[in-house]
């Protein structure tokens, strides 16, 4: 179903402010006209004047949400609850909602998000932008899945489209943005017995057994932290996490620091990540172990750390996420095997298992196993990733745009099928391709023709 409503042109001028800006890896900037509207109306009002893409906290890592030289829509003061059935699940948010937010709200009624990201700073607009995954994306799918209705904006259009909308709910599912700004959304929740997870960790001695793990797991939120230091026998060591809602008391007492400052660049060095990782595998016990936690402390445990990206200094640093087929073991340790050799790893390297489920055209998630590591931008750093990347096409698997900031259009190539079918409706919906951003183009997503 798709409903238009014209724009309301009585507001006020929307105030512009220029702003040199990131994504979450600081390694590729913008600079631009923003705006910060905070009502729906005066947002309305102004795409339908100067239509432009938006973004919300900039969690992504590369520059899906940069607009170099171009205009932009700061979606942050755009964070409230508009609906909510305590009975139904059903609640309306505005884009801006980050979506740690929402959990808290929620959380206490008997309701969670299905689908949470690693951060609870993601909005719901970017949420939906980059159809994200969480640790249960093998019982619950994507984001994207569980999205009933969203708000477009389009120049002077205003769209209301569900599920029964065709190719433009397709491609705006995962559709970075690209179908105009995302103005609201309504999600159905699931529901959840209370505020707290029950975590329950043990050490995995190397890649193989990771699988095994995967595969004998019975509970709805798994990953693995790797030690992407690790080699041999050891390769793919690391820690599984599984986790279930349940209730209970949060008696933890911990509480947030940030990081004041960029980090020199020696903090992250080789000798300093074999010797963070080795002592983080020790954390857990050989016989690992259960504890009661609050789910903001489960699912986005980096959120504890406040502007952690400074640790990388200030010349930021680049994500690599891959997956690959189930049948394609060979490949993902090959790629460790290079991670390990390059001692450019840091100590954030992640493994999960995902199961089919997406929402769009351009969704991530494919059933496989999925691969992230973070890696310091200092010479070398995008040679390796070009190499993964390439190992990755290679292998029929996909790299994730959130994430990404180094790719080229070559190499993206046959990743999604369904790419041609995105580009035709998308280049339908914004024939002056108002909404691209710099990945976009840099990896020339729309084709050369509207």
């Amino acid at each position: 179903m798709i409903t238009e409503q014209p724009s309301p042109k009585s507001e006020p001028p929307t105030v512009w402010n220029p702003l040199t800006y990131t994504g979450w890896g600081r390694a590729r900037s913008a600079a631009g006209q923003i705006a910060r509207p905070e009502r729906q109306s005066v947002l309305a009002s102004a795409v339908a004047q100067r239509p432009a893409p938006a973004f919300g906290l900039r969690r992504s890592y590369g520059d899906v949400a940069l607009n170099d030289g171009g205009n932009s829509y700061d979606m942050t003061r755009l964070d409230r609850v508009l609906e909510f059935g305590t009975d139904s699940g059903l609640v309306t948010v505005e884009a801006g909602m980050p979506i740690g937010d929402l959990a808290r709200l929620t959380a206490p009624k008997g309701w969670l998000p299905a689908v949470m990201p690693g951060t609870g700073f993601a909005t719901v607009g970017g949420c939906i932008a980059n159809d994200v995954h969480g640790k249960n994306h093998h019982t619950q799918g994507s984001f994207g899945q569980h999205v009933t209705e969203i708000t477009l904006l389009q120049g002077e259009t205003s769209r209301t489209i569900t599920p029964d909308s065709g190719a433009i709910w397709l491609a705006t599912l995962g559709g970075l943005g690209q179908t105009g700004v995302i103005a609201k959304a309504t999600l159905q929740l699931m529901p959840c017995p209370g505020e707290m997870m029950r975590l329950t960790e043990r050490r995995i001695e190397n890649l193989d057994a990771f699988l095994r793990a995967f595969d004998d797991s019975q509970t709805p939120y798994t990953v693995g932290w790797i030690d992407g230091t690790a080699t041999g026998d050891a390769l793919g060591r690391g820690i599984l996490e599984e986790s279930e809602l349940v209730t209970g008391v949060d008696s933890s007492g911990e509480g947030t620091v940030s990081v004041p400052m960029n980090a020199p660049g020696w903090a992250l060095s080789s000798p300093i990540v074999r010797l963070f990782n080795a002592a983080y595998l020790r954390k857990v016990p050989t016989g690992g172990r259960t504890s009661v936690k609050p789910i903001h402390k489960v699912l986005f445990p980096l959120d504890a750390l406040h502007d952690w990206n400074r640790l990388y200094g200030k010349r930021g640093f680049n994500q690599f996420q891959c997956v690959l087929p189930t049948d394609r073991v060979d490949v993902l340790r090959a790629m460790l095997e290079k991670i390990a050799a390059s001692h450019l790893c840091s100590p954030l390297a992640v493994l999960k298992k995902m199961g089919p489920g997406r929402g769009g055209y351009l969704s991530f998630p494919m059933e496989g196993y999925t691969l992230a590591i973070d890696v310091p931008n200092r010479d070398g750093s995008q040679e390796l990733i070009a190499e993964l990347t390439q190992m990755t096409q290679d292998a029929d698997g996909r790299i994730y745009f959130a994430k990404d900031g180094v790719a080229d259009a070559a190499q993206i190539m046959g990743m999604y099928p369904d790419l041609d079918l995105w580009a035709e409706t998308v280049n339908a919906a914004d024939p002056t391709r108002a909404f691209e951003t710099d990945l976009v183009r840099r990896l020339n997503l729309r084709g050369k023709g509207a």
